[in-house]
């Protein structure tokens, strides 16, 4: 399995490693990463993936059937050799981007006490879908000055590790009703937004910042009526 190096420090921006494997697609699979695979609606990281003699640019990453994380080369982009040493750099500001994004919706879904139902980053923000009641939909005003006060208080991001008996113990820290902690290695990540996490707590296995400051200002942008159960927030960057 690729050792997953984002998950303890998620402003390494490169790495060494070595190639584990190249698929019959040409996914290149790799002993450790800084990239971040496609999962709980945060899109998989860009970047490049040099060695000695050659580079390809990586346009995306996700997981395979067995959960390796695979580097997806660009169309037309050279392969390294299985067992070749090489350097896999992010795209720095799309990864940086993203992380403003998913500590953004940290902080949407602590300011909307219902069950989440789905959700994605974008390129200008994201989005959550919660499952509501009719006549408790937030003010759009109400809402935005919310988040914004805790982007601007600068409550510092920071995780611990639980084992999978501590998560089954509390299952009230999930949030999601579709989108599963990641579980399988013995232990879960937990992440903590505020002291001791007065303002968000629940497993997350994405990329964050190290403190809500550095968001920047935000807007929301729509509240709609996405199904039966569905009200989608959109947050953007101003």
């Amino acid at each position: 399995m690729t050792t997953l190096l984002f998950r303890d420090d998620a402003y390494l921006r490169d790495c060494d490693a070595a190639v584990l494997s190249v698929n019959e697609r040409g996914g290149i699979v790799l002993d450790r990463t800084v990239f971040y695979a496609t999962a709980g609606g945060q899109p998989g990281d860009k970047g490049r993936i040099a060695w000695d003699g050659g580079e390809a640019v990586i346009a995306t990453t996700v997981y395979d059937d067995a959960k390796n994380v695979v580097h997806v080369p660009a169309d037309g982009q050279p392969l390294p050799p299985v067992g070749a040493r090489v350097k896999a750099a992010l795209d720095w500001d799309n990864r940086y981007r993203n992380m403003r994004a998913h500590t953004l919706m940290h902080l949407l879904c602590a300011s909307v006490p219902f069950p989440v139902t789905g959700g994605a980053i974008t390129e200008d923000g994201g989005r959550i879908d919660f499952d509501i009641p009719e006549g408790q939909i937030p003010d759009k005003a109400a809402l935005a000055e919310r988040i914004n006060r805790l982007i601007t208080e600068d409550h510092a991001v920071s995780f611990r590790w639980i084992t999978d008996e501590e998560m089954d113990a509390n299952q009230h820290l999930i949030r999601t009703m579709s989108v599963k902690p990641p579980r399988g290695a013995g232990r879960v990540r937990l992440v903590l937004i505020g002291e001791g996490g007065q303002v968000d707590l629940q497993p997350c296995g994405g990329t964050h910042l190290s403190s809500t400051a550095a968001i920047g200002p935000i807007a929301v942008g729509k509240i709609e009526n996405k199904g039966k159960i569905n009200r989608r927030i959109r947050l953007v960057f101003q």
